[in-house]
């Protein structure tokens, strides 16, 4: 959040979702009890270096940084915060005063600090664990608001997707070296996402529907919600029926997969560069709509989800609890996780970011996207996202650059398919196996893969075995070598870790 954005709720003083506290030299006790409030109530801003009238004091430059860890520290203890609960301060300085700001989302499980449970009211964080009539009704509130907290006591660790679990352990170690999810087993993993849960009010504990949807085998999934589909449609010249379709009904990591390349495959690209750097606009726009369809769909309503690419529009459908109703205004809209474990999976995996930002970059990006059009995003019983879309010739700038990037490969001799680009760019993260490629890009028929994508570029000398002597061996895995590196280098791959089709000339 801007720091503009930051001083007018600190203008506005503290209330039900806005809490200082001083901590010049050190975290107060007080700071947790908040946290544990806000999760149980409407989510809220906590300032640290705030006095209670406003005044920015500051923390002690010397103590930063150990009140910065003893917070993170703290809010992954179980003993502190039980469940944990992870969030990470934001540095801010306004007049030479630094202080941390911490948005704490309201989250669909009952939470203690201390063995206690606090819920938010006007006049601070209230203690209700000895209230029975208040602290039943909380229980009852997140039941039935929350369902991806229902819990299937017979789901076992055998029904869910292994190569799915470390794929995430990857990627959440990739955006932060020394993530505590690198060290845990399967089940620790789990417990840690608060996709494994025990009821207190009926002792049931197992894995929960946002477990099952987000690492479930296909077969699970469709015996817990059969419902459950994901309808990808592009229909721009047969408008009766449609031109191009995905049905989609696996997990919703495969799902996200699988939607974004629909809109790569269906969408132009503008050339955009920012900070001197060229980015996706596109991926950006649709990244925030995909992850929403998923994020924050109410999995137990039956209306099929859908993502329809139209002329000069894409609109999404997908079913909702309505929290407000209406037009989203991205200047002065509250965010409010419909599934807070499901949300937190995508954003610690580096597919959604924090909550409410990525409305405010949608908007920002879609004006530039359609020539100044803006998106409406319609928050009703059934959740509806309207994005305009430019029809400029249906030039792909995007892929325009890549055919020039290619045709400077093949110059040099080379020859890349698209597939062929797509596994140069996950073999930059490091390691990985035929079937972890295969999700990520989402493809299937492992020897239709293996024959048209991995052994041209294994012939042409871009990627290596790491057991060339075994090479049906099942842990085998696949690394660039010095060639493809230097590849990656010929060709001035960007983005993440380097994608094919910058031309800096454009």
């Amino acid at each position: 959040m801007n720091l503009k954005r930051l001083l007018e709720i600190i203008e506005r003083g503290e209330g039900i979702e806005v809490e200082f506290k001083e901590c010049r030299k050190s975290l107060s006790r007080e700071v947790f009890k908040s946290i544990c409030a806000f999760l149980n109530t409407k989510g809220g801003h906590l300032f640290l270096g705030i006095a209670d009238n406003g005044k920015i004091t500051g923390i002690d430059k010397n103590r930063l940084e150990s009140i910065t860890n003893d917070f993170v520290s703290s809010v992954n203890n179980a003993q502190k915060l039980n469940p944990t609960f992870y969030l990470v301060p934001e540095e801010y300085e306004y007049e030479n005063n630094k202080f941390l700001y911490v948005y704490v989302p309201e989250n669909s499980q009952v939470h203690k600090c201390n063995n206690r449970v606090y819920i938010r009211n006007a006049d601070g964080d209230f203690d209700i664990t000895d209230n029975q009539n208040i602290l039943s009704q909380l229980y009852i509130n997140k039941q039935t608001t929350y369902s991806e907290n229902r819990i299937y006591p017979y789901v076992k660790i055998t029904d869910l997707r292994q190569d799915l679990i470390e794929m995430v352990r990857k990627r959440a170690r990739l955006l932060r070296a020394g993530h505590p999810w690198e060290k845990m087993t399967d089940l620790e993993l789990l417990k840690s996402a608060q996709l494994y849960q025990q009821d207190f009010q009926t002792g049931t504990e197992g894995f929960t529907l946002a477990g099952v949807m987000l690492f479930g085998k296909d077969n699970v999934i469709r015996s817990i919600i059969p419902h459950h589909k994901t309808d990808a449609i592009l229909r721009k010249i047969d408008l009766d029926r449609y031109d191009d379709r995905d049905y989609i009904d696996t997990n919703l990591l495969d799902s996200y997969d699988r939607l974004m390349a629909f809109c790569e495959k269906h969408l132009p690209d503008r050339f955009y560069q920012e900070d001197d750097q060229r980015i996706s606009i596109r991926n950006h726009i649709f990244r925030e709509v995909v992850g929403n369809i998923l994020m924050h769909r109410e999995y137990l309503n039956p209306f099929p989800a859908k993502l329809i690419i139209e002329r000069g529009r894409v609109r999404t459908e997908n079913s909702n609890k309505p929290h407000g109703r209406g037009a989203i205004n991205p200047e002065n809209f509250s965010p409010f996780p419909k599934n807070p474990n499901i949300c937190r999976m995508f954003k610690e995996i580096g597919l959604a970011d924090e909550l409410g930002s990525g409305v405010r970059k949608l908007f920002k990006y879609v004006k530039i996207y359609s020539n100044g059009k803006e998106p409406e995003m319609i928050e009703e019983d059934i959740f509806k996202v309207n994005i305009p879309v430019s029809e400029i010739s249906e030039i792909n700038l995007s892929d325009q650059a890549r055919d020039q990037a290619r045709d400077q490969a093949r110059d040099q001799g080379l020859n890349i398919s698209d597939i062929g680009e797509k596994i140069i760019n996950i073999l930059c993260e490091g390691e990985y196996g035929i079937k972890e490629i295969m999700s990520i890009i989402a493809v299937k028929h492992v020897t239709n893969f293996r024959k048209k994508y991995l052994t041209p570029l294994l012939k042409e000398g871009f990627i290596e075995m790491t057991y060339p002597d075994k090479p049906t061996i099942m842990y085998q895995k696949y690394k660039l070598t010095g060639k493809g590196k230097e590849l990656i280098k010929q060709i001035k791959m960007k983005d993440e870790c380097g994608r094919f089709g910058e031309n800096d000339e454009q």
